[in-house]
């Protein structure tokens, strides 16, 4: 847009100097042959009283040549006598364009070799007709003509210059509003529901920006209505909760008892850790400490935490590994927790009890990787299992019924960091998850898209024997 209006200043201003530069040169070249040829005309008029007086060729030889023109030798005349036209100073016209002055009684102007003659005709006091030839030479017709031209071109060119100038302006004031908008339009798709756009520039560009941020504060309102009726939803949850817990109180003592008050502590716990996530989670602008990410690490431990005490009641060897170092990841902590209780809660659903399975992180330079690997039968069909709604045999669609939703979970997570989910054949031989997550908005590329693997292969295993545990609030 604004070279397209650099473009058409350009030709519009061109187009004008054109218009004027070119005929305004053709009236300076005018101006300067008149000039020359009143010159010739005055000169001309010097020798007219001599001849008027005089026809003598002496007389007038001496009169030609005290004149400035006919010391140079630009001057002549021509004197009709009865032998035959007597010719005085130096000739340069035909003879036949001094008998057609003669006999028309007008000036003409001939050309000659080198400029220009003016041929005046002059009364004698005979009453024979006398012309007088001045020569005129090309320069003096066309003196200053090209200053004059030099001049023109130099101002048209300025005023292009100066136009383009201008218009450039004029289009870095049209232009970054508009590029600003676009650049806002593309943050907010990539979800920083804080960007704004500055309501300046044309009028057009200004209303488009005030459209723009309207719509942006009406998606962050429908998020934040999203998020309230999630939280309302969870807290509706509390009050048959209160009722089973309740129930549970009354069933005595023993295992199952306590397994069953246990199970509904830790529902109530979970249902009040959404409605928190739910309520205090808002939009930011990306970069913000509500969204800079969290310790991948951190939170596998407190993941794994929680599982491995239903782990150790089904007879389930784990193992955590790479989780002792910390790796920040872009992404928020309830959503990664959110995919590995999806992961984790596939091996408990899908595979056989006492299967074992384990969880690796590996730091790269630009990117985390999680490895969720189980001893279980596998899958049998990896694509159907990655499509949401798809049923395969293990893992996420590993039994009739299931949805695909946690998978679809865990690949939102990896693919909103340039990153990606893919299923294989873990070294237990079951099914191994592999969760890449960019640091950079990078996706594995190259070599490194077999690295996570080899790293999960050289993990140990051992018998957790840790006291039962239950999950913490996610913050």
């Amino acid at each position: 847009m604004r070279w397209a209006l650099v473009k058409v200043c350009l030709a519009v201003t061109a187009m004008v100097v054109i218009a004027f530069a070119v005929p305004l040169g053709i009236v300076i070249r005018e101006l300067a042959s008149d000039r020359a040829f009143s010159d010739a005309e005055r000169q001309a008029a010097t020798i007219g009283p001599t001849l008027s007086i005089t026809t003598d060729r002496a007389e007038l030889t001496r009169a030609v040549l005290s004149t400035e023109p006919g010391g140079r030798g630009h001057l002549a005349v021509h004197v009709p006598v009865e032998d035959g036209p007597l010719g005085i100073g130096t000739q340069r016209a035909a003879r036949q364009d001094v008998e057609t002055v003669r006999e028309d009684g007008r000036a003409s102007v001939a050309e000659v070799e080198g400029g220009f003659v003016l041929l005046q005709p002059t009364a004698l006091g005979t009453g024979e007709i006398a012309v007088v030839e001045v020569y005129v030479p090309e320069d003096e017709v066309s003196n200053g003509v090209a200053t004059a031209w030099l001049m023109l071109a130099g101002v048209g060119l300025a005023l292009i210059v100066g136009s383009v100038a201008v218009a450039d302006r004029l289009g870095v004031r049209m232009v970054r509003p508009a590029q600003r908008l676009a650049g806002a339009a593309q943050e907010l798709g990539e979800g920083n529901l804080a960007t704004r756009v500055p309501e300046e520039g044309p009028t057009e560009l200004r209303s488009a920006a005030v459209a723009f941020n309207s719509m942006a504060d009406q998606v962050v309102q429908l998020l934040a209505n999203e998020r309230e009726l999630a939280a309302d939803l969870s807290h509706r949850l509390r009050t048959p909760l209160t009722v089973l817990r309740l129930n549970a109180a009354s069933l005595g003592e023993g295992p199952a008892a306590e397994q069953t008050r246990a199970a509904v502590q830790q529902l109530e716990h979970e249902v009040d850790t959404i409605i928190r996530a739910a309520r205090e989670q808002r939009p930011h602008a990306q970069g913000s400490p509500a969204e800079a990410g969290c310790d991948a690490s951190e939170v596998i431990r407190e993941r794994m935490s929680f599982w491995s005490a239903l782990a150790e009641d089904e007879g389930r060897e784990t193992r955590v590994a790479g989780a002792d170092r910390a790796a920040r990841i872009p992404v928020a902590r309830p959503e990664l927790a959110a995919a590995l209780d999806a992961l984790l809660g596939n091996v408990f659903r899908h595979t056989p009890v006492g299967t074992a399975f384990a969880v690796d992180v590996h730091h790269s330079g630009d990117a985390v990787i999680v490895l969720v690997s189980d001893a279980g039968p596998g899958i049998a069909d990896p694509r159907a299992a990655l499509a949401r709604g798809g049923s395969g045999s293990g893992g996420d669609g590993g039994s009739v019924g299931s949805t695909g939703l946690g998978l679809d979970i865990v690949r939102r997570v990896a693919e909103s960091t340039g990153g990606d989910l893919r299923i294989g054949r873990s070294v237990l031989g079951g099914t191994e998850i592999r969760i890449w997550i960019g640091l950079h908005g990078s996706g594995p590329e190259g070599g490194r898209r077999g690295h996570g693997r080899r790293v999960g292969r050289r993990i140990g295993w051992r018998r957790r024997r840790e006291p039962r545990a239950t999950a913490g609030p996610l913050h």
